[in-house]
């Protein structure tokens, strides 16, 4: 199994064990969750409590799958697919187990032949897991307050339209972003900052900024937006051991502080109209002018009169730092390219070259997003290496030798045509006929 995709099934794992991963959860509150999760997902408490060990033991490595992986999952006939989705729709608390008990007692299906994990598998496939069935049935009401008692123990955040700015080619006006992480306990903003682009890379640019100021929470809680909702940021949290918590869909009120937040930030944009920045590190300085004190230093009504910067400080929960080769290496893609005929590969607009060994073939790029100057190769059978990029000169290079094994082998004949001869042959043998017509035509006229 590739390491991209061993990585993204442990980081579903570490998701999937979060609520058992809390701070003073007693035995009979993760029995509870033990179940809940069984039933959601489909896996026996058995396979979860196996889940928990191999995490408590090695971490996220140790929630990786094993090399040779699994047998393939066998094919549900499609008749019989068509039934379990009737049967979900039909009641849609309705577990797996009970799902092929119906099929079995119709004879739809004999009894045994129907794995659990694969008929689980095969309705995620198509949309139908208990999970995807209950964001239909989620009703629009208000949700209840909650705040957190130590600091770092949950981490909100949000994307907020900023002003334009004359940054785009010419001089254009282009809308820049306001990337928020704010603490939920201590409402001090561990990092925010203006970008130009709107993708899932300044969330994770200002994620990461946040983590090396103020060390690692334990949990973060995010909106549906794609910017937020990736397979990086499941990795990146997974590696950090941080929960990764999404706020459901078309419901604002559960992420209030940051959305009081956002208004509070109104009045600084309303302020950045007269003074009329003309690029983004202009607009980023005065934001973080204001933002220091006008609002980190401000009594907040939430804290008791004290300020946000204050009760963040005077919070005596430890921080949790991490190495910085840890924290880059969390903050780690993983992407596949083709090696092209002159043994490069393109990558982000740039080229780099990875070797005439591995022309034709696909390799992974691994990469920090927020420097590309030298990426890391890696390729089955072999130990990964770093490339920069490719410096292209003036004048043309003296092109590398190919390697021994790919270098033509010099030979005395043609084993090409010898075969050929040798099989032509074997034909003319074989098409020899058995008996001479001639030799009896002859014997006939003798004896007449």
């Amino acid at each position: 199994m590739k390491k991209e995709k061993a990585e993204e099934i442990a980081a579903q794992r570490v998701q999937l064990l979060s609520p058992l991963l809390a701070d003073g959860l007693d035995p009979a509150k993760a029995s509870q969750i033990k179940a809940a999760i069984s039933e959601q997902y489909g896996i026996s408490e058995r396979t979860l409590r196996r889940y928990l060990a191999r995490y408590r033991e090695a971490g996220f490595s140790g929630l990786k799958p094993k090399a040779k992986g699994r047998k393939p999952a066998i094919a549900v006939p499609e008749s019989v697919l068509e039934q379990a989705i009737l049967l979900r729709r039909e009641v849609p608390g309705r577990s797996v187990r009970q799902i092929i008990q119906i099929l079995e007692w119709e004879e739809i299906v004999k009894p045994g032949e129907l794995k659990r994990s694969t008929l689980q598998e095969k309705l995620t496939q198509r949309g139908y897991s208990s999970r995807q069935m209950r964001l239909y049935e989620t009703k629009g009401v208000a949700a209840r307050r909650f705040q957190k008692r130590r600091r770092n123990a949950l981490w909100q955040s949000d994307i907020k339209e900023g002003p334009y700015l004359p940054i785009g080619p010419g001089g254009e006006k282009k809308q820049v972003y306001l990337v928020l992480f704010e603490d939920d306990a201590t409402r001090s903003v561990m990092n925010g900052e203006f970008y130009a682009l709107f993708d899932q890379t300044i969330v994770e640019d200002c994620f990461r900024k946040a983590i090396q100021k103020y060390g690692v929470p334990e949990a973060v809680y995010f909106d549906q937006g794609k910017q937020y909702k990736t397979k990086w940021m499941a990795r990146t949290c997974s590696k950090l051991g941080i929960r990764l918590l999404f706020a459901r869909p078309y419901s604002p009120e559960s992420k209030g502080k940051v959305e009081r937040l956002n208004g509070v930030i109104e009045s600084f944009l309303g302020e950045v109209e007269l003074e009329k920045p003309k690029t983004l590190e202009q607009l980023n300085a005065l934001f973080q002018v204001w933002l220091s004190e006008c609002y980190q230093n401000k009594p907040h009504s939430a804290l008791g009169g004290r300020s946000p910067e204050q009760a963040f400080r005077n919070d005596p929960h430890p921080l949790r730092f991490v190495e910085p080769d840890v924290l880059a290496n969390a903050f780690l893609h993983c992407e596949n390219r083709k090696v092209d005929k002159a043994g490069c590969i393109s990558f982000m607009g740039r080229k780099y070259e990875v070797g005439l060994l591995f022309i034709g073939r696909t390799v992974q790029v691994v990469y920090d997003p927020a420097d590309i100057t030298e990426v890391t190769i890696e390729y089955e059978g072999h130990e990964p290496w770093k490339v920069r990029e490719l410096v292209i000169g003036e004048r043309a290079g003296k092109r590398p030798a190919l390697p021994e094994q790919l270098q033509p082998k010099p030979a005395d004949a043609s084993r090409l045509l010898r075969g050929a001869e040798k099989q032509h042959d074997r034909r003319r043998e074989q098409q020899t006929p058995a008996i001479s017509f001639r030799a009896i035509r002859k014997e006939v006229a003798d004896d007449v």
